[in-house]
Formats: C-alpha cells, structure tokens, sequence
C-alpha cells in the first residue's frame, strides 16, 4: 500500500477510538497515525493517501485543530492524493447539521483537486440535513457514536474494505 496517513486530534477521545478501530481493521503497519493538532503542510503533502478524522463540532463546526489549518491547506495543491474522511456526529442532537464538519472538509478538498473515496450510503442514519451529503451517501465514513455506537465495527470494517480498494 502507498503512504497512508490516519490524521485526527490524538486529544479528541471518540475520534481516536474510531481512528484506533480504523487501523487495527487494516492491519497494515504502513499506515501512520498523525496528530492533526500538530500537522503541518510537508507532513501533510507527505502521504499519498491520506484517512481523516473530522468530528462535528456545536452546531455545525469544524473542530478548531481544522479550522486553524484550513488557510493551509487552500493553499496546497492536492491533484493525486486520495483523501477518505470519517465523521463523528449526533444525528438526535444536531439533527439539522449532522456530520457538517466533514461536508465543510470534503469541499476545501476538492477545491484543492483532491479525490474522494469512501462515500458510504444514508440509509440507517435519521437527520434533517447535512453538509457531508451528496444524492444518497455521505462524503466518508458516518459514526454516530451517542446513537449507534453498536454499529461502529461493523460499519467501519465494510468502510476499510471499500477503501482497501480504492487505495490500491
């Protein structure tokens, strides 16, 4: 497998536990864990394939680790880099905003010539909207960790598998 980075907040307790799972799933000793609150463009532009961990933040926020490096990260040319996102969110809560973070992320991507993978389907989930959708599947990988962490396994070794594929 190409250079693969898994990047979330190590301080960002859910988003570590999925980041974890991530991993053990793959169960590939190339694919490095990195601190998106230490990030910096060259460790970023490092990765041929990059997996990131994007929670939702109030109502319909990046967390403020993403918000910071976005000016950075508009900056990048991204062209050639396959970019797969996982979500934390709170479809009961925040049923209006679900998984916005990763709808937000997914748009400073492209916009950067980034190629998405591992778009997974709506169905299961109950929200009113949401950024991170795009006709009948989100723009990564939806955890809901307060409402079905029950399916979060499961969910995230289909999820592995898809982009197993897709990163080949």
């Amino acid at each position: 497998m190409k250079k693969t980075a898994i990047i979330y907040s190590f301080n960002a307790k859910k988003s570590a536990k999925i980041a974890e799972r991530i991993k053990e799933t793959f169960d590939d000793d190339a694919v490095e864990m990195v601190n998106a609150e230490d990030l910096s463009e060259e460790k970023f532009l490092a990765y041929d394939q990059i997996i990131m961990g994007v929670p939702t933040w109030f109502d319909g926020e990046l967390p403020n680790y993403w918000d910071e490096f976005v000016p950075a990260l508009e900056d990048l040319d991204l062209k050639g880099k396959k970019i797969a996102l996982f979500g934390l969110g709170d479809q009961e809560g925040y049923p209006e905003n679900f998984l916005d973070g990763v709808g937000i992320m997914a748009g400073i991507l492209e916009d950067c010539g980034a190629e998405l993978v591992g778009f997974t389907s709506v169905e299961g989930y109950t929200f009113e909207r949401s950024r991170a959708r795009r006709g009948d599947q989100f723009l990564g990988l939806a955890i809901d960790y307060e409402n079905q962490g029950s399916m979060n396994k499961e969910r995230i070794a289909a999820w592995v598998e898809q982009l197993r594929k897709s990163f080949e």
